[in-house]
Formats: C-alpha cells, sequence, structure tokens
C-alpha cells in the first residue's frame, strides 16, 4: 500500500476548466462594471486578483467538469488509506467549497489573497511541508514541473507527450490520465455549424419577390449569408461562455464543449471577437444598408445573452425579432424593399416558434423533476400558459397568410392564386404537428432544426414550395 500523501492540482486537473477563468466570466456577465477593476487587482497581484473574483462571484461545486476517471481513482486510493491533498493556484475559498463538496480530501492548499500557489511557490510550500520527494503530485501543466522535481511521483493529467517527457525527467510517472481527444465535430459544435441553416432565411425576400434570376443578388446574399453565419458563431461561443453553469445542469447542453471542459474557456474568450472582426469584414462588401442591420442583430443577441433571455415574455418576442431580423437583412443585401405581409407572417410564426422551444425546455426540466428552470425566468408550471400563448402566435401566423391571399401584391406575382391558398392548411397542419410533438416531448430544443430532421416536416415543406410554383407556373 502507497502511503506517501497524493497532492492533486485543481485546474486542468481534477476539474477541465480553469476556476480564474470561469470567475472572470461570471463576474462580466453578473457584474460587468467590476470587470473594469481586473487590472487594477491584477496589479497589486494574482493572488488579490483571485481573491476579489472569488468574493464578488458565486458557484455551485456540483456543476463543474470534473475530471470523472481521475476522480474515480482518487476515490480509490482514498479507500485503500492514501492521504489526498488539495493543491491549488485557485483562490482558498474555491478550493474548499469543491473539496467540501467531493468530500475525499484530508487538507486544503490554495491561493490565500497574499501568495499566488502555483509553479515555484507550491513546490517550495510542498517541500517545506512533506519534504523533499515525501510526496506524490497529480498534475497538467507545465508550470507543475516545478513541483514535479521535488515530488517522490508523477501523476500527469491531460499532459502532451512533450510535457509528460519533461515530467519522466524529473521523477517515476505513477499514473497518466490522457486528455480526451478533440473531434472536428466537437468544433463543429462549438461553432454551431448546423445553426447555419437558420441563415437561410436571409433568402427569403429574394424568393417571395420571385427575383431568383438576378446574379447580383445571389453575389450579395452569398457574401451576407457568410457573413451572417460567422457572426451568429461568436455569437454562440458567447453565450456558452456566459451561460457555462445553466448548460451544466441541462440534460443534453452540459455536452456542449465549453460546458463540458472539452475545450478552455480561455479559447472562446479569444475565438468569439476573431469571428466578429472576421464577420464584418465581409459585411463590409455586401453593400446597402446591410451592414448595419447585422450590427443591430449583434448588439441585439448579446442583449439576450445577458439580460433578456432571463425576461419572460420578451425573450420569446426577442427570439422572434433575431429570426426577423435574418430576412430583414437579407432585403438589405439585395436592396430589395421589404413586405408588410411578409414581416408580419414572419414575426407571429417565429414567435411561436420561440414558444415551442422555451416549451420544449420546461418540459425536459420538468421530466427531471424541477420547478425552476436554471438561467431563465420561468417556472416549469408555466408550460401550459406558454403552450397557449405559443399555439395563438402559430395560428394568427396562419391568418395573415389567408389575409395576404386576398391582396393585390398575389395577383400580381402568381398567374393562378388560387393554388396558393393551399398553403393555409399546410401551414395550419404544420404548426399544429409542432406542437403536437412538443407536447408529446419529442421536440429538440430548437424548433427549426427539429423540422429539417423530421419526415412530415419535410413534407409538408415540400408541399407548400410545390402549390407556390404551380401558382406561378399553372
Amino acid at each position: 500500500m502507497n502511503l506517501h500523501p497524493l497532492v492533486v492540482d485543481l485546474d486542468g486537473t481534477l476539474i477541465l476548466t480553469d476556476m480564474l477563468h470561469e470567475s472572470a466570466l461570471r463576474a462580466l456577465r453578473d457584474k460587468p462594471f467590476d470587470t473594469l477593476r481586473i487590472p487594477y487587482w491584477l496589479l497589486q497581484g494574482k493572488a488579490v486578483l483571485k481573491r476579489h473574483l472569488a468574493n464578488n462571484t458565486h458557484f455551485d461545486p456540483s456543476s463543474l467538469p470534473y475530471n470523472h476517471e481521475l476522480l474515480d481513482w482518487l476515490k480509490q486510493q482514498r479507500a485503500e488509506g492514501r492521504k489526498l491533498i488539495l493543491c491549488t493556484a485557485s483562490d482558498l475559498a474555491i478550493a474548499t467549497s469543491i473539496a467540501t463538496y467531493l468530500g475525499i480530501f484530508d487538507d486544503v492548499m490554495a491561493s490565500d489573497g497574499d501568495t499566488n500557489l502555483a509553479g515555484k511557490q507550491k513546490a517550495e510550500a510542498l517541500a517545506q511541508r512533506f519534504g523533499h520527494a515525501g510526496f506524490d503530485y497529480a498534475g497538467n501543466s507545465h508550470a507543475d514541473l516545478k513541483v514535479w522535481q521535488c515530488s517522490r511521483n508523477a501523476v500527469t493529467v491531460n499532459a502532451t507527450a512533450n510535457l509528460a517527457g519533461q515530467a519522466a525527467a524529473c521523477c517515476k510517472i505513477e499514473r497518466d490520465f490522457p486528455s480526451p481527444a478533440l473531434k472536428l465535430a466537437d468544433l463543429r459544435r462549438m461553432l454551431r455549424i448546423h445553426q447555419w441553416l437558420k441563415n437561410l432565411l436571409l433568402f427569403v425576400p429574394l424568393i417571395a419577390a420571385h427575383q431568383l434570376s438576378h446574379p447580383a443578388h445571389w453575389l450579395a446574399l452569398l457574401l451576407a449569408f457568410s457573413s451572417f453565419s460567422l457572426c451568429a458563431s461568436s455569437v454562440y461561443v458567447a453565450n456558452d461562455l456566459l451561460d457555462l453553469e445553466s448548460d451544466r445542469q441541462h440534460p443534453r447542453k452540459c455536452k456542449r464543449p465549453f460546458a463540458s471542459g472539452l475545450i478552455p474557456v480561455w479559447a472562446g474568450v479569444l475565438l468569439a471577437p476573431a469571428l466578429l472582426a472576421v464577420s464584418l469584414g465581409l459585411g463590409q462588401y455586401v453593400g446597402g444598408s446591410f451592414l448595419p442591420w447585422l450590427m443591430f442583430y449583434f448588439v441585439v443577441t448579446c442583449a439576450y445573452s445577458w439580460w433578456l433571455k432571463r425576461a419572460i415574455i420578451v425573450d420569446c418576442l426577442t427570439l422572434a425579432m433575431l429570426y426577423t431580423l435574418r430576412i430583414i437583412a437579407g432585403a438589405a443585401a439585395a436592396n430589395m424593399a421589404l413586405s408588410f405581409w411578409l414581416l408580419a407572417f414572419s414575426v407571429f410564426l417565429f414567435l411561436s416558434l420561440a414558444f415551442v422551444k422555451r416549451y420544449a425546455e420546461l418540459q425536459v426540466q420538468l421530466l427531471a423533476g424541477k420547478h425552476k428552470v436554471h438561467g431563465r425566468g420561468y417556472n416549469t408550471s408555466d408550460a401550459p400558459i406558454v403552450q397557449m400563448m405559443g399555439i395563438t402566435s402559430g395560428y394568427a401566423a396562419a391568418l395573415v397568410l389567408a389575409l395576404y391571399l386576398n391582396s393585390n401584391a398575389v395577383a400580381l406575382l402568381y398567374k393562378t392564386p388560387e393554388f396558393i391558398w393551399g398553403a393555409v392548411p399546410l401551414v395550419l397542419f404544420w404548426i399544429s404537428w409542432m406542437w403536437m410533438q412538443a407536447h408529446r416531448g419529442n421536440m429538440h430544443d430548437d424548433p427549426l432544426l427539429f423540422a429539417i430532421k423530421d419526415r412530415a416536416s419535410l413534407i409538408a415543406g415540400l408541399t407548400f414550395a410545390a402549390v407556390l410554383v404551380m401558382g406561378v407556373v399553372a
């Protein structure tokens, strides 16, 4: 039996994230003006910065992405009588909270507001307490090499081949816990490339106006699509960073790359502004009034991520606006006038889909036995009224479509307007079908992505398109 104490690092080792980065993100989300004080705190020392962030932000230790393979091994070591010490550069308040939650550590050593317990300082503190080579150490970074130089054995966690080789030169490797492989699919999920399908709404004004034969419009819209998609990915990355704790408490969203710790949060902090910069650069080449609409979309999505998604009703109205803004931006890119009927139909339809999205989330939380949705303003008991408002909005969209078919604009665009009336029952069917699926618990969090994979929705969409074509050519 190994009686040497095992000292375990926290950030990147026991948990698949960094508490300093997460504390800064929580401060940005909950107390944005406090982030202006970060440079001042940092000038006083990293330990001071960590202490202030720890005191000004709160977190749930049960929601953190733990390295479960390492954690299971630590529990086994503890059962065999081995002494476990949590030793981290994170602030003592954070480390103590995590150690208390896990209940497997005999003691905690951490930064205390005066000393930043990392690298050389950590090595000296451990050597003074346990003696040279009187302990084993589990770590994950190059800063831990100083500690391994004075430890008996090393436990490497998420270490690169180069770091593992340097650790082996310092002491014997007792165990190695490799990092999970990052796949291309993980990068796609981080950027939410599947969500780019929503940006096909940019082409709706062109199609609705029957202006498909203009190459200049298509070129402008393709550039606009690329610009809008990169902007959307920037927002998705930022939203995931600000919504880490809520995502970790969701049965599906907890597997997102940032929430699960598969991709470090610092990578997202760098990536989000880079994506936005490229998006704005492309937007300048689109011309017209597209760029102002793109920037307005970005501002609204940021407001949604920071505040509006926590306000009941307002969150769904904002989502409907964001969908409709894509249509407005598409018209701006193609330099086309917008139809009142198209805007009215879009607002009611997308408001219904926004309520579908929220209703599906409430159903998931209700099945999980929760009474309130974390990070949202809804109680699970609100589901019936959300359902009622959503169905009403969807049927209002069908009514707008029916009124549009009686307008003079239809006679100008369609040879046989009578065929177009077939679109009304199709819209009524699809709205009813989507809500029926949501009621049965079959709905994905995003209704548009659900519709793309749903056979009945695809058939309804193809039939809708066929009806419009028949109205034009028959």
